[in-house]
């Protein structure tokens, strides 16, 4: 089975270099027309420039693919806009978003300034968030979507100084999650990439060694697949230098405490049995939590009817 996009149009976002631009050139090589968007700033987001992108569209359009540039700055809803409109204009649909722009300004928490958490806030969550509300309802029309949000093992687990980033990145999770449920019906996916690699985002952060290794083209096999036809949905798909591996969000089954041990020395008495892993699961929505907690209450109390 060959994955490809013929007659689909993908948008991907801060796609004139690093990842973006090798998701955005496979995409091409494999039959979609691609938006390549990119504000053309500099790691911390400062400055902007249209040269990366056009370079990108030119690297496309020599391979015989097409592409179109645009420089609007995902964190500026109007900007967003402006882009999906672009794309309608110019080919009368959005199948693909891939949702890759970022900044870094990484800082620990106590020296790093809430301006500075705030910009990358709007820039990886809001931009994300702008992105797609701006492609949602065409995706509904068509009945048919595919999206992609980036988020990290920074979010995922924490890194140190990237409280900002962190917060961002753990928030495109809560929103795919959401999106999954909301977009169902109208065939409408929503996944997530933890890349690992190699860029002028990590240089100097990650060992040469490794850095050879965690090239951007080895992670875009996992954008390729999570938004071809037949993509799963609401998965976290961790990719770096070849490997691939799935994160999920799991709740372990825990404990019911009768009323008179329902106390933190109650929950201290009994955390090993809260806290054990036998029969955790994935949820798939937040009212599995009630029903989960509810059903142990009336067990526990008796209430159950048999």
């Amino acid at each position: 089975m060959t994955i490809r996009y013929d007659g689909k149009v993908a948008i991907v976002t801060g796609a004139g270099q690093g990842l973006g631009r090798s998701h955005a050139i496979e995409l091409a090589k494999r039959g979609a027309k691609v938006v390549i968007n990119d504000l053309g700033g500099g790691v911390d987001g400062s400055g902007g420039s249209s040269e990366a992108a056009l370079a990108v569209v030119a690297e496309i359009e020599a391979a015989g693919g097409e592409a179109i540039a645009n420089g609007a700055n995902v964190a500026k809803y109007d900007e967003v806009e402006a882009m999906v409109k672009q794309a309608m204009d110019q080919w009368g649909r959005v199948d693909i978003l891939v949702n890759n722009a970022g900044i870094l300004r990484d800082k620990s928490f106590a020296k790093g300034e809430l301006d500075d958490f705030k910009l990358v806030l709007d820039v990886h969550l809001m931009g994300t968030v702008n992105c797609t509300k701006a492609c949602w309802d065409i995706m509904r029309e068509q009945g048919y979507g595919r999206i992609v949000v980036t988020t990290s093992s920074s979010g995922l687990y924490g890194n140190f100084g990237q409280t900002n980033y962190g917060s961002a990145k753990m928030g495109v999770i809560g929103l795919m999650n959401t999106l999954v449920q909301e977009g169902a019906k109208y065939d409408i996916r929503v996944n997530a990439l933890a890349p690992t690699a190699g860029t002028r985002m990590t240089e100097g952060l990650i060992p040469e060694e490794a850095f050879a290794l965690l090239t951007p083209e080895t992670v875009t096999p996992a954008v390729l697949y999570m938004v071809g036809d037949d993509a799963p949905n609401k998965t976290i798909i961790c990719a770096g230098a070849g490997a691939y591996s799935v994160a999920k969000i799991i709740e372990t089954d825990g404990a019911w405490l009768s009323p008179e041990e329902q106390t933190p020395e109650g929950i201290a008495a009994n955390w090993e049995a809260i806290t054990s892993p036998e029969g955790e699961k994935q949820p798939q929505a937040g009212f599995e939590q009630t029903v989960k907690f509810s059903g142990k209450a009336m067990e526990g109390l008796g209430l159950n009817n048999s």
